[in-house]
């Protein structure tokens, strides 16, 4: 039997069609409630999937992921906030649109634009993933570690500009990550004598904490009530006629090939793959200046865009092991608990596997589309749910869901620590990013960078074109932020002279 025939055929199993179910909608759940991220949902669910095989595990976390990046824009579109940061981009139209009387419309376009870029993406994953882990099969240990290190300056360079804090959110993550056994000797390091911490900082309790309990300790220090817009309660006309699908397009096009291009970058994601296209979008729309006051033009560009990173985003963690964004992070952490190591030796050992997480995919965009179509007008009202209810529920499912790994209460207080050091970080607007990242990838590099030196000496890497071109676009990756934003005051502040 094929891979690709025992792939999807495994998704015949009930068990798996029921976590997709199950998964559907807890992340159109998670995405209808802003400040409730995806990587915040995914971390939480990967406590109570690691008792399911597998397959079923990882169908409620992929489903999370696709169905969350629909439900997000229930909030961005009526009350002007973003569900999850891919969805900053739906606000600069949709919002407008909802005060024009089109929410519906509104609500519905972005649900076809949505399925449609994650089509598009899954398509990448599908074509693409296979050639990229075989040329990956060519590398020795000094190009993986040149990888690792393309996949954590990646991180750090897109840290909302912050350079300097995501460099050492990524050196946190590195120290981190040498907590426990010596990759290569195997002697404890900096386990202080605590046997919990023998194989390292508990990956599931640390995640939960910073993305988690971080954000409802931040939520619960910052609420104000009765902040932000009411949201709309007239939806107006709700499916797109024949009129708006010849205006949607040329956007959909645009955002697919914006998102496919910015979803195989490591460590990037929806959010910059929306902005990215709502501009591009504008450039080449016969009406820029209504992009921003309601254009549903720019709606489609956006969400399109930001849902073609899905399949990019998977593509890059399963052919090269290195997390596409923060929630391929997670799921790679999941996996690697599972028993399943994430790279290009998965398309040799598991083929199949591959095909069954697109398979999840499609189904769990077709399922996820289904439920966005549903005139449900009372979706508005889960917007006034008062907010201490759910940080009550998040707290206790954060902490079972801990406790459930390893049924450990050090699980635990790792993860209340970590939520203190994620509200830390965020109280100092350092990204937590890089942190996951150096706690994921910090032995990896290790390990591979001492294997090429014993191999060769430092001349190993110096010697490889492949990894000294890896390593050189991983440095520009550092730089060329800092000196572009240097050039550009400089600019400004030769402009401003007064000329004599």
């Amino acid at each position: 039997m094929s891979p690709l025939v025992e792939g999807f055929g495994s998704l015949l199993d009930p068990t798996v069609l029921l976590c997709i179910a199950a998964g559907a909608v807890l992340g159109m759940l998670v995405g209808a409630f802003p400040g409730i991220t995806a990587t915040m949902a995914v971390a939480l669910a990967s406590g109570f999937t690691l008792s399911l095989d597998p397959l079923p595990g990882l169908a409620v976390l992929l489903t999370i992921y696709v169905s969350a990046n629909f439900g997000d824009r229930v909030p961005a579109i009526l009350v002007n906030t973003p569900g999850t940061p891919a969805s900053i981009a739906t606000t600069f139209d949709g919002y407008a649109l909802a005060k024009q009387g089109r929410a519906g419309l509104a609500l519905t376009a972005s649900a076809f634009a949505s399925a449609i870029g994650t089509f598009a993406g899954l398509l990448l994953l599908m074509f693409a993933a296979i050639p990229l882990s075989r040329l990956a099969l060519q590398f020795g240990p000094a190009e993986m570690f040149a990888l690792v290190a393309f996949g954590l300056t990646m991180m750090v360079g897109i840290s909302g500009g912050q350079i300097v804090k995501g460099l050492m959110a990524g050196a946190l993550g590195l120290l981190l990550g040498a907590v426990g056994r010596d990759p290569i000797t195997g002697d404890p390091r900096f386990t202080f004598g605590v046997l919990e911490l023998s194989d390292g900082i508990p990956f599931i309790a640390a995640i939960i904490g910073l993305f988690g309990i971080a954000e409802v300790f931040d939520q619960i220090l910052t609420h104000r009530t009765g902040s932000g817009p009411a949201p709309i309660t007239q939806f107006g006309r709700w499916f797109p006629r024949r009129s708006d699908w010849r205006v949607m397009v040329k956007p959909l096009l645009v955002g697919s090939g914006v998102g496919g291009v910015v979803g195989v970058v490591p460590a990037t994601g929806g959010d910059i793959a929306g902005i990215l296209a709502w501009d591009q979008a504008r450039r080449v729309s016969k009406h820029p200046e209504k992009f921003g006051k309601g254009s549903l033009e720019g709606i489609t560009a956006a969400d399109t865009a930001s849902n073609a990173t899905l399949g990019g985003s998977t593509t890059t963690s399963l052919a090269l092991g290195i997390p596409g964004d923060s929630v391929m992070a997670v799921m790679i952490g999941s996996m690697i608990v599972w028993g399943i190591q994430p790279g290009p030796s998965l398309f040799t050992n598991n083929p199949e596997l591959v095909y069954s997480i697109a398979g999840i995919m499609i189904v769990a965009t077709l399922l996820a589309l289904g439920l966005s179509l549903l005139r449900m007008r009372s979706v508005a009202k889960l917007l006034d749910l008062p907010r201490h209810f759910l940080w009550t529920v998040i707290l206790i499912f954060c902490m079972v869901g801990t406790y459930a790994v390893n049924n450990s209460v050090f699980d635990v207080g790792v993860m209340l620590a970590f939520g203190l050091v994620g509200l830390f970080l965020r109280r100092f607007s350092v990204p937590a990013g890089p942190v996951v990242l150096g706690l994921l990838l910090g032995k990896l590099a290790e390990s591979n960078l001492r294997r090429a030196l014993e191999i060769g000496g430092p001349s190993n890497i110096l010697t490889s074109p492949l990894a000294m071109a890896i390593l050189t676009v991983s440095l520009l990756a550092l730089l060329l932020p800092p000196l572009r934003a240097a050039w550009r005051r400089r600019r400004t502040a030769g402009a401003a002279a007064p000329t004599r």
